[in-house]
């Protein structure tokens, strides 16, 4: 069943709003455009029946409000008003709302326009998914063959995702370096994930594939594929702004080989200078890169590969980050079965 919130400041016409739709939807009632604000952060609505006129923070002011948070941009919104000019009219359809719906409303208007914009609504998240889902499958995919080229299997960019995924959300919890990580950014990092290694097509085989350790030279031209996919993914981003994710692929690419103490490469950045998308991908990385068989050595258990990066806590990562691992790693040995 549909989620609706109505915003009034009047007490009677939330009442009647919901005697006219409580019966076909779950209806939430809240008295200001702040409760409303605060509802939709925790739980976001399907539609939002909004009153222009209230105290403190009148309709337009909401409206603004939600279309200036990427999480509820995308909810549509009917203003209910007792004005029947056009400039007001204008002015809210300019500000992004879907409809107008003129106070008191009527009963077979009010249900013709909330299933309307609601199934309109239900389209568009399906046509959304399904791009998604397809520029998500071509990342992937691309992903996988170039981590063929150094013989790691295709999983490897599907689980670092995973696990980046499950880090994130323990820090989420955690409330940790909330002006980066949030539910949004989370998930565009997840999507970002499997590109981390794209800079690897710019590296000659003759490097990538070599069984030995790497010398100092040749691990001087290894460590610019970090850059190098920085800038492919910046290219890609630049063309297709539309897809945020790549903007957070772009980052993942270029900081997941710094360290946390400042040795890491190609910027040499230190502790909360490093974005947390790249100190949450260095955990995920290198962990998987330990119990995955490379051609210069054999696998690790997930016992040894636990203990190594753990002990590169405060050091090689961000101690929260390590904090997080350390209270999932559990699910990471299913991920490694």
């Amino acid at each position: 069943m549909a989620q609706i919130l109505v915003v009034d400041d009047n007490v009677v016409s939330l009442k009647q709003i919901h005697a006219l739709l409580g019966d076909s939807y779950n209806i939430s009632l809240v008295k200001s455009g702040a409760q409303a604000l605060s509802i939709c952060a925790q739980e976001k609505p399907d539609l939002i029946l909004l009153d222009i006129n209230m105290p403190e923070m009148d309709g337009f002011e909401t409206l603004s409000r939600l279309k200036a948070n990427p999480y509820m941009a995308n909810i549509p919104v009917i203003f209910l008003t007792g004005n029947q000019d056009a400039e007001t009219e204008i002015r809210g359809l300019e500000a992004g709302a879907r409809d107008f719906l003129t106070k008191p409303v009527e009963q077979n208007i009010l249900r013709h326009r909330v299933n309307l914009h609601l199934s309109f609504n239900s389209y568009q998240r399906h046509l959304e998914r399904s791009v998604m889902e397809l520029s998500n499958s071509v990342a992937t995919s691309f992903s996988e063959m170039i981590e063929c080229r150094d013989k790691n299997t295709g999983q490897h960019v599907a689980r670092t995702s995973r696990y980046v995924r499950k880090i994130g959300e323990y820090l989420l919890k955690q409330g940790y370096c909330p002006d980066e990580l949030t539910m949004e950014s989370l998930e565009m990092m997840e999507r970002g994930a499997p590109l981390h290694d794209i800079g690897k097509i710019g590296i000659s085989d003759r490097i990538l594939l070599k069984p030995e350790r790497l010398g100092d030279d040749e691990f001087a031209v290894m460590k610019k594929h970090a850059i190098i996919g920085a800038e492919i993914l910046e290219n890609m981003y630049l063309r297709t702004p539309s897809l945020r994710y790549l903007r957070y692929a772009k980052m993942i690419a270029a900081y997941h080989h710094e360290r946390y103490d400042g040795l890491g490469y190609p910027y040499g950045l230190a502790a909360e200078a490093i974005p947390i998308c790249g100190r949450i991908m260095a955990v995920a990385d290198v962990y998987d890169a330990l119990v995955e068989e490379r051609v210069y050595r054999k696998r690790l258990s997930h016992a040894e590969a636990f203990l190594i990066v753990m002990d590169g806590r405060g050091k090689h990562f961000d101690p929260h980050v390590i904090d997080a691992f350390e209270a999932i790693y559990k699910e990471f040995g299913e991920e490694d079965k």
